[in-house]
């Protein structure tokens, strides 16, 4: 369904070093660096099909986190679940809501852990059982 989700930064350097700790936990490799022609820097992490870009704003404004907008990595077992969110937090994330664990609800039980990123954007990891 998706292509690609992009988000903002307010500081690219520190986001690489974030997101290069972070998704290669999950096997994404070094982003693709592009400079757009309005002089604002991309990165491009491209994995198992999908794209994760952060970016500097092209209008120039602050960059802002989606209040009530989560972004989830699916994650291949529950210790990559942990793995994800403790290398987050030492990368400059901050942990939120419940620790990494198993949650239950109506659509069955699954591991979580979420975490925001430098610039307050909230992450989640995920494990779903088969």
């Amino acid at each position: 369904m998706f292509n690609h989700i992009m988000i903002g930064s307010n500081d690219i350097e520190r986001s690489k070093l974030f997101y290069d700790a972070v998704l290669a936990t999950l096997g994404a490799g070094e982003p693709v660096r592009n400079v757009a022609a309005t002089g604002h820097t991309r990165l491009f992490y491209r994995h198992d099909g999908s794209t994760f870009c952060v970016t500097e704003p092209i209008d120039g404004e602050q960059a802002t986190f989606a209040n009530g907008g989560t972004i989830a990595f699916k994650c291949s077992s529950p210790e990559q679940v942990k793995e994800f969110h403790d290398t987050a937090v030492a990368n400059g994330g901050t942990s939120i809501e419940d620790p990494p664990g198993v949650r239950h609800n109506n659509l069955g039980s699954m591991h979580l852990a979420y975490v925001r990123d430098p610039d307050g954007h909230k992450l989640c990891a995920i494990h779903r059982p088969r």
